[in-house]
């Protein structure tokens, strides 16, 4: 059993920056990929960056490339997802996950609660 809670979320600028953390419980962190998607009001749940078990590997949607970077601290038992240049679009709840290296949901088994980022103008 993984348990995962989001913080860092809140009010940013448009252009600004945010940084998002995600600690994991338990001992078996560096065994999941981590993920982190999205769901903006209306819409589904979207992929938006993956790092793999030791962070070697890591995948982000075109949407985000070059913006956002994920990273990972095994011996802290956190992901954190690095967000630059935000723009309006980029207005969600953001989960982070863990689970295999995939950009599908039904690929993650955990998920944390959820955190409010928004951007304005």
């Amino acid at each position: 059993q993984v348990q995962l809670v989001e913080s860092g979320g809140g009010l940013v600028q448009a252009g600004g920056s945010l940084r998002l953390s995600c600690v994991a419980s338990g001992r078996t962190f560096s065994t999941y990929s981590m993920a982190w998607f999205r769901q903006a009001p209306g819409k589904e749940r979207e992929f938006v960056a993956v790092i793999s078990r030791s962070g070697g590997s890591t995948d982000y949607s075109t949407s985000v490339k070059g913006r956002f970077t994920i990273s990972r601290d095994n011996a802290k038992k956190t992901v954190y997802l690095q967000m630059n240049s935000l723009k309006l679009e980029d207005t969600a709840v953001y989960y982070c996950a863990a689970g295999a290296y995939a950009i599908q949901r039904s690929w993650y088994d955990y998920w944390g609660q959820g955190v409010q980022v928004t951007v304005s103008s």
